[in-house]
């Protein structure tokens, strides 16, 4: 996928959820805009606990990233 396109939904306003969908069929959300980082070449996804609280990085090649599917926002709690 290229840069312009993932660096275009991040960076929206208002942002709007999306998940990333890879050439693997793995899904990633990103709830929100903060959540991910794209360069030409990689993505930095991160990864929440079941609490919510980021705790790891999953790194994506750009090139395997098929598609960017709207997600329904969550409901403020």
């Amino acid at each position: 996928m290229p840069f312009e396109t993932l660096h275009k939904r991040l960076t929206a306003r208002p942002f709007l959820p999306f998940c990333v969908v890879t050439s693997s069929g793995e899904r990633y959300e990103i709830r929100h805009h903060e959540m991910a980082v794209a360069t030409k070449a990689q993505m930095a996804i991160a990864l929440p606990d079941p609490d919510g609280t980021p705790s790891r990085l999953q790194l994506l090649s750009t090139l395997h990233i098929t598609a960017l599917e709207p997600l329904d926002p969550q409901p403020a709690g």
